[in-house]
């Protein structure tokens, strides 16, 4: 490296060019050993190092006027930095860019033609010196690999224009040629270098073969989310049979099982998800796309269970296998995004669709601690606050996964945690009570105030008063001999006061479906009231006035009948009355004039025929 090209001269010795050769050749082997070292601070510390030395020696190279001897190895050079910069780094960047750009310039400075600059772009730069007559022979095999690495870092950022055209142009296309991209880089040969070359860390071949795969899965990806099956099984399967690492397998096995459960073959799909599980540690896509499977079979336990592997798969760090120092598929894959049937989301996200499913499926035991296990998760503030179950659009928000876990709480019959859910939403949503008239006209206006605020609100008081009802009657009075059971003036009796609540609680729910035109539920809320607390008449009447708006006039009729008969009755002194704050309640949910009601009835009904 000390060596320096004697004043002017353009070429450099021979003594140079083989000491700048050796270094490079050292520096590959230096890497090549990093890659099997251990541990893993060594092996990043050895790559490092031998990355640093080729930036270097390529420092050095292009201190020097171009010339055609030193391009191979220059470019070589070139090569095997953007190779283990890349892989260290386990993307591109603009950087390698700029280096490959720099490399081109640099055979131009040695054709003796100034060629298209930067205004036209490295493909420019390419046509120039790939279309050149005067481009030497000796130059293809490293020009090839060159331009492997410009494919590679084009397909990497989805610049599919200006590579199909480098392809086109190494394969010495004309115009109108092929645009299918597979079938391009399968026609693409690089030439064979020669035996005394410099070394190089991934030989043009090898690279082709990298691009070919990892092209095939992108395009199959692209067209299974757009709805292309055929294309895509067929993309899939080309990416299956090239060079994957384990990981990218497992992802093309879910994909491709994803793909064949679309078309209607979710036999054949069930094979290739078997083997993604076999096949590596990050179960979380094949074990998504497996629910997903079973969801569509109808096999509701085996898609639980799906689920509930996924949660526990992803509370785990998956081991990951240590990347080779090479552009590797996995350098070339977009990060799943929502629509990707790769994309398993979060674990929260995950707890969440499993909670969701065991409620829409009538299990809600299971639901009710699922839906608890993923607010103490959320809350613990290790997850975000907003998530959507994958792959769908936006899903659920914190609100609506409290009011989730609440219904599904009430359902299980767990209504005083329901309610604490309850208290716990309300405790946190409160400040938007004394806004919400403006809410509304608010979120019109594009403020930032969420126009789900009342709903949320509105649905928490709800989801509390049906939790109330369930405790109403999960209550079991006291007898009269354990002691007095409340303060009713007179002794009215616990169970005669928790009978009345039953009723009006029933009662006043009814009347909302009644207001609501829904008289079929409000009918049984009312047929409930006259069980639970037969002597109450409030129940009756409304059951009556609902009988007869739903036209059942036999039914009604003999309810009628019932309520004269007890008008009639001489009333008994009662040795009990209600608590005052029970009297205000049942008063909200009094009818009309009794009397009335029953004398609209009675000419209601059809006269008698004599006999």
């Amino acid at each position: 490296m000390s060596h320096q090209t004697p004043l002017g001269t353009s070429v450099p010795p021979a003594n140079c060019l083989d000491l700048w050769k050796e270094k490079n050749d050292q520096l590959v082997r230096q890497a090549k050993v990093a890659q099997d070292s251990h541990p893993p601070q060594r092996r990043q510390q050895l790559a490092q190092d031998a990355l640093e030395g080729l930036r270097g020696l390529l420092h050095c190279l292009q201190g020097l006027p171009a010339a055609v001897p030193v391009l191979p190895l220059e470019l070589t050079v070139i090569c095997n930095f953007i190779t283990l910069r890349a892989s260290l780094a386990q993307g591109f960047s603009e950087d390698q860019a700029q280096d490959i750009q720099r490399g081109l310039e640099r055979v131009l400075e040695t054709q003796e033609q100034p060629g298209p600059r930067l205004e036209h772009g490295l493909m420019g730069l390419w046509n120039s010196i790939l279309h050149a007559s005067s481009t030497l022979l000796e130059l293809l095999p490293v020009l090839h690999h060159l331009a492997g690495l410009q494919v590679a870092l084009w397909l990497s950022t989805d610049c599919l224009g200006d590579l199909t055209l480098l392809l086109q142009t190494l394969n010495g296309s004309q115009s109108g040629a092929s645009e299918d991209l597979l079938m391009l880089l399968k026609t693409w040969s690089p030439p064979t270098k020669e035996s005394d070359a410099p070394l190089t860390l991934q030989d043009a071949r090898g690279l082709r073969d990298v691009l070919l795969t990892a092209a095939a899965f992108r395009q199959g990806l692209q067209e299974l989310i757009t709805g292309s099956l055929q294309r895509a099984l067929s993309s899939l399967h080309e990416a299956a049979s090239g060079l994957c690492s384990r990981p990218v397998l497992v992802q093309v096995y879910t994909a491709l099982g994803t793909c064949l459960r679309k078309m209607g073959n979710p036999q054949r799909a069930l094979l290739y998800l078997v083997a993604a599980l076999k096949g590596g540690s990050n179960w979380g896509p094949p074990l998504l796309e497996a629910s997903r499977l079973y969801r569509q079979l109808g096999n509701t336990v085996a898609e639980l269970e799906s689920l509930e592997l996924l949660v526990e798969a992803l509370s785990v760090t998956p081991s990951s296998e240590v990347p080779p120092l090479l552009i590797e598929v996995e350098l070339l894959l977009p990060r799943p995004d929502p629509a990707s049937p790769l994309h398993c989301g979060t674990q929260s996200q995950v707890k969440h669709l499993l909670a969701s499913r065991c409620l829409q499926k009538g299990r809600a035991e299971d639901a009710a601690e699922h839906y608890l296990d993923l607010l103490a998760l959320l809350l613990d503030g290790s997850e975000p606050k907003k998530f959507s179950p994958p792959p769908c659009p936006p899903g659920p928000c914190m609100p609506e996964v409290f009011l989730e876990a609440a219904a599904a709480l009430i359902q299980a019959g767990r209504a005083q945690d329901a309610l604490t859910v309850c208290e716990e939403l309300l405790s946190r949503t409160s400040f938007l009570l004394p806004k919400m008239p403006w809410l509304w006209e608010d979120a019109r206006k594009g403020t930032k105030e969420s126009p789900h605020c009342p709903p949320w609100v509105s649905a928490t008081y709800l989801l509390q008063g049906q939790a109330c009802l369930e405790l109403l009657f999960q209550a079991t009075p006291k007898d009269k001999e354990q002691g007095p059971a409340s303060n009713c003036e007179q002794g009215c009796s616990s169970n005669v006061a928790l009978q009345q609540l039953r009723a009006a609680a029933l009662i006043s729910r009814g009347l909302e479906w009644v207001a609501s035109g829904q008289d079929a539920k409000a009918l049984q809320d009312f047929l409930l009231s006259v069980q639970v607390c037969p002597g109450n008449q409030d129940a009756s009447f409304h059951l009556l006035q609902t009988l007869r708006r739903l036209n059942r006039r036999d039914e009604a009729t003999a309810l009628w009948r019932r309520l004269e008969a007890q008008t009639k009755l001489p009333q008994e002194n009662a040795t009990w009355s209600l608590p005052l704050y029970l009297e205000t309640c049942l008063s909200w949910i009094h009818p009309p004039d009794r009397e009335t009601l029953l004398g609209e009835f009675q000419t209601s009904l059809p006269e008698p025929c004599d006999l």
